[in-house]
């Protein structure tokens, strides 16, 4: 939670953890720096020119996968919440205030209230009788008779099919939930935190989050209710509403069931976009479908299904919408070594319609002939050219060029290129000299960035992020790759807390590595865990940048397995045992000088 001094008082505001990651992703990062940056689209990232230093080139680049951005000009990085604090010259507090604005949030001033802990128990336990309660609403003749005609009726699913996954009904009253919770023993400042009620601007009493719609648990692996989705029975916006992140659940950790998957997707996994998708496969039979919580697939979803299958096909809206989304999830999937598939399904918008209208055994056909990740991107890049005619054919090849020389696998690269020249009807030779040439050209890119920026670590030139940098540049490369590897990776960052890896502040050689290891094992021991979000209130937007900077090295290499890990941290405290060696010797070199020039002084007088 974030502390700040009130300015007319000395009263002390808290912002809840929750509430921080709740304006995080009603804050579009994309469309906040969008509105200050002129950006445009480069692969799965946006680019454009830096608002913080002048440059004709664009190198200020935003993940959205990531939510993050960074500038490789200037070295400035980190989230929303950083990018308004350097952008508006803010402190994080205000900047978490100045998003919580414009997403329509009201932080809690009740400094009582907002700063009382809750269990991740207690948050199970409490989602466990809501869930109840949304599951007798549905069956309950004059409350729930919306939603079971539209589950039953419109949706077609079967009785078994609704008592499998739980769902249930949100009657469309003001506070039934939160009476009906009351009398169990909850308050409302435990509703509010596990977003099952709110708190009235005008009135203050407490309302039900969800209201009027269908009800769908989410249950994660150990069987426990983590939260919630409700679909909406009228036109009501938003038509989805997804609970926030609580003590007891993360929307980027979490998938829509894969407590059921789990014991069925050892050969691959289907991802769809909603729900309902995934009920209507689970119910014709395909039940490795899983699906993310209304956000973007991200880094942490894609290590989870990882771990439980080797392929995974996608299975997204055929809309424009869909299609973004579909090549977004190919290169979170690929960054964790995924064999992604994609589906295409003719005369159906998602999977849920195409069963119904062609029935189970044409979608298992139709699964059988999913397109490998190449394949969707090259029919993508030739819909959008007439080849027939010549200026459309280059653009087209150039495109495909670029695409080719992504894939880090040689023999890929010569499988494609012989793809393109079947398909578009030109030499083999001609395409992959092309390709050469655009790998030789961002290799030079990248050698002479790592020139510059090696000189200029060695000479210590500029680096006023770190530095001690300079003093030993061999123990800062050791100490950046494991910081990289731990704001990457969840298992790392484990590791360390529980002391199965030791590793400690002591052992880092600079000030701000020590401070990034101490704040990043401070969050990760919270309840909460660690979150790259909640950083920023201790470190300036450079420093983030930083941070940003060490996890993409990261992520850009392959070699990140624990080896790697272990081997770094070995490293680490073999350079610190050097070092200390040499101190040693160097004081003993001394204390000898000191002793010979005293027993000297003393034979002369």
């Amino acid at each position: 939670m974030l502390r700040r001094s009130a300015t007319q008082s000395c009263d002390i505001m808290i912002i809840p953890r929750e509430i921080i990651e709740e304006i995080q992703h009603r804050s579009d990062i994309e469309e906040v720096i969008g509105s200050y940056v002129n950006l445009k689209r480069a692969g799965s990232n946006f680019q454009g020119l830096c608002p913080f230093h002048s440059e004709k080139s664009p190198s200020f680049t935003v993940f959205p996968a990531t939510k993050s951005f960074y500038c490789f000009g200037c070295g400035v990085g980190g989230d929303v919440f950083t990018f308004v604090m350097k952008a508006e010259n803010l402190d994080y507090v205000s900047a978490v205030e100045t998003l919580a604005t414009r997403a329509g949030i009201t932080i809690p001033t009740d400094k009582n209230s907002a700063s009382s802990e809750m269990s991740r128990r207690r948050v199970f336990d409490m989602n466990l009788d809501a869930a109840k309660f949304f599951r007798r609403c549905l069956y309950d003749e004059k409350l729930g008779k919306i939603g079971m005609d539209y589950l039953s009726g419109k949706r077609q699913l079967s009785q078994a099919t609704i008592k499998h996954f739980g769902l249930g009904f949100a009657p469309n009253s003001f506070g039934m939930l939160t009476d009906y919770m009351h009398g169990l023993g909850y308050t409302d400042q435990e509703l509010m935190k596990g977003f099952l009620c709110g708190k009235s601007q005008k009135t203050g009493r407490p309302y039900d989050y969800f209201r009027n719609r269908i009800m769908f648990p989410i249950i994660d692996t150990s069987g426990n209710v983590i939260a919630f989705g409700g679909r909406v029975m009228d036109d009501s916006k938003p038509k989805y509403l997804n609970s926030s992140d609580t003590p007891g659940f993360k929307k980027s950790r979490n998938l829509f069931a894969l407590n059921y998957a789990k014991n069925h997707c050892s050969e691959q996994m289907i991802l769809c976009e909603g729900y309902m998708d995934v009920i209507a496969l689970h119910a014709a039979g395909f039940e490795n479908a899983v699906a993310t919580l209304g956000t973007a697939i991200t880094s942490e979803q894609a290590r989870i299904m990882s771990k439980y299958t080797k392929r995974v096909i996608i299975s997204y809206d055929s809309d424009e919408a869909g299609q973004r989304a579909a090549n977004r999830a190919m290169s979170v999937l690929a960054e964790v070594g995924m064999d992604v598939r994609v589906l295409q399904m003719n005369g159906a918008k998602d999977p849920d319609e195409y069963i119904k209208k062609f029935g189970p055994d044409r979608f298992r056909h139709v699964i059988g002939e999913s397109k490998t990740g190449f394949d969707y991107k090259m029919q993508n890049i030739l819909a959008k050219y007439d080849i027939v005619l010549p200026e459309d054919k280059i653009k087209a090849i150039a495109e495909l060029c670029s695409l080719i020389s992504e894939y880090p696998s040689s023999v890929e690269r010569e499988v494609y290129i012989s793809t393109v020249s079947s398909k578009i009807g030109v030499s083999k030779d001609g395409i992959a000299k092309d390709v050469e040439r655009i790998l030789r050209k961002r290799s030079q890119e990248y050698r002479n960035k790592e020139s510059r920026e090696a000189k200029m670590s060695i000479k210590g030139i500029g680096d006023r992020v770190n530095p001690d940098a300079a003093k030993n540049p061999h123990a800062n490369a050791i100490e950046e790759a494991i910081l990289g590897l731990m704001l990457l990776y969840d298992e790392y960052r484990n590791a360390v807390a529980s002391q199965s890896i030791e590793l400690s502040e002591d052992d880092f050689f600079t000030e701000l590595g020590k401070r990034i290891f101490s704040e990043m094992m401070r969050l990760q021991k919270t309840d909460g865990g660690f979150a790259m979000s909640l950083m920023g209130e201790n470190f300036t937007p450079e420093e983030m940048g930083r941070m940003q900077k060490m996890e993409h090295s990261r992520r850009q290499l392959t070699e990140n397995g624990w080896d790697n890990f272990k081997s770094s941290v070995e490293a680490l405290k073999s350079e610190k045992e050097r070092i200390s060696n040499r101190a040693n010797g160097e004081w003993m070199e001394n204390l000898r000088k000191r002793r010979d020039e005293l027993k000297n002084k003393q034979t002369r007088t």
